[in-house]
């Protein structure tokens, strides 16, 4: 019975052992389950007014701590912000013309038979003065006749000593006739000839009015064509348009006169062009801006229609600018993680202006000498994300009236940092920024009517 006494002694004891380890380990999960409240410190004074600094990240929904070992493995990158003159090059495409200023059509200013035609045809250069074709025109014979009689005329008058009237009439005779063969189409070539020979041939010369290419003969030989027929049409390519399209926001920088650098793909030729004086004219099909160039072409390297490479150097005035990849744009806003020391990073809505190539003008947002993430921050985001989500903030923010600041409702309603006024609840990240508002509240309310939510 003794054994027996002992035995059940020994489990009382084990059971009571076992009971007392549950209930110490329920005890224990109570204990290390329960939510723990975090003291959050508060900004006060002018820091209020400004980004908060490492001390008060809390305050600033979004706002991480990445350790320098997780910044070095995500090939994070920090930059200061820099207020300096941007220089950048706008690459357009563009295409040759033909300068219509430089287009001169030779037609028929009388009925005329043509008679004789020169080698020059379709795409030959020709020289300013060479012949292009010889025709015959019964106008021509009355006009060569009434030039050589006043010419005749004259050197009579001048052998005798007639008076200066006599010459001057003489003279104006000898004018008028000059004009009737020009008008015919004689060139001056021809009638200084007629001048020195005292002869007049049957045929009138046509001859190029300059350095050019023909771009069409419309000549036969043996045709009669009547007057304002258009025989040649020739075009001088010395100096040629350069057309191209830019958008909207760049028309401000080509103002006229400016130097443009225009090249040739795969010949390095390069070439200056001057911005037309003309203004640009918008293309509604391609919703861009047709600018007109203007360059010298020697050896005749721009052809019409050619394809040519366009550098328009850009200079802008002092400005803060930023990489374009730190600048992440969600289409509603657009925010750059700027750090706020120890690890801590916080996400800035800015307005963003020019963009210089691979560059982007800050115009808000961010201050010289600040420093952000220049490349990363694309985990730096998905970060501030994720804690947004898991404090239960994501997509319930609002704008602190009083200190300017992106604020977490659910945080402010926590800890009672809320005020209504004309019937509206507004929120705050800070005591101090809630006491501020309730001294003026029209001041602030006024100011940042869009901040507040209507009271429950």
């Amino acid at each position: 019975m003794r054994y027996v006494s002992y035995a059940v002694l020994l489990v009382v004891l084990l059971a009571g052992a076992f009971m007392a380890g549950i209930w110490q380990g329920r005890e224990s999960d109570s204990v290390s389950t329960a939510p723990v409240e975090q003291a959050e410190p508060m900004t006060g004074g002018k820091q209020a007014e400004h980004p908060a600094s490492p001390g008060d990240q809390s305050a600033l929904p979004g706002s991480v701590q990445i350790s320098p070992e997780k910044q070095q493995l995500i090939g994070l990158r920090l930059a200061t912000a820099e207020k300096k003159p941007g220089h950048h090059t706008i690459r357009i495409l563009g295409r040759v013309a033909i300068d219509e200023n430089r287009v001169f059509r030779l037609n028929a200013t009388t009925e005329l038979w043509v008679r004789k035609l020169h080698p020059p045809t379709t795409g030959s250069l020709v020289r300013k003065g060479e012949p292009l074709l010889a025709f015959y025109s019964p106008n021509f014979l009355s006009a060569a006749a009434a030039y050589l009689y006043a010419l005749n005329t004259q050197d009579r008058q001048k052998a005798s000593g007639s008076g200066e009237d006599q010459l001057g009439v003489t003279g104006f005779q000898v004018r008028q006739a000059i004009e009737s063969l020009q008008n015919i189409g004689v060139s001056d070539e021809q009638i200084e000839q007629m001048r020195k020979t005292r002869q007049a041939g049957d045929l009138v010369d046509l001859r190029s009015p300059t350095d050019g290419f023909v771009l069409s003969r419309n000549a036969t030989l043996g045709q009669w064509v009547g007057a304002g027929t258009e025989l040649y049409r020739i075009v001088d390519l010395g100096h040629v348009w350069i057309t191209a399209d830019i958008f909207e926001n760049e028309d401000r920088q080509l103002k006229p006169g400016a130097i443009v650098k225009v090249s040739l793909p795969h010949q390095n030729k390069t070439f200056e062009a001057r911005v037309s004086k003309i203004l640009p004219i918008f293309d509604p099909a391609t919703r861009t801006l047709k600018v007109r160039l203007e360059t010298d072409n020697p050896g005749y390297l721009l052809k019409p229609d050619m394809f040519v490479d366009v550098e328009i150097p850009v200079a802008y005035p002092p400005a803060v600018t930023v990489p374009a990849d730190a600048v992440l744009d969600s289409g509603l806003k657009k925010t750059v993680f700027v750090d706020r020391g120890d690890g801590f990073f916080e996400p800035r809505e800015v307005e963003t202006g020019s963009r210089f190539g691979d560059r982007i003008q800050i115009v808000k947002g961010l201050a010289e000498g600040e420093r952000y993430v220049a490349s990363g921050n694309f985990l730096v985001d998905s970060e501030s994300r994720m804690q947004l989500a898991a404090s239960g903030v994501y997509g319930t923010l609002a704008k602190d009236p009083a200190c300017g600041r992106d604020i977490s409702v659910r945080k402010a309603e926590r800890e009672g940092l809320k005020s209504v006024y004309e019937g509206r609840t507004w929120y705050f990240s800070s005591a101090e920024c809630k006491e501020r508002f309730d001294r003026e509240p029209g001041r602030y309310a006024g100011r940042q009517p869009a901040t507040a939510s209507p009271a429950r």
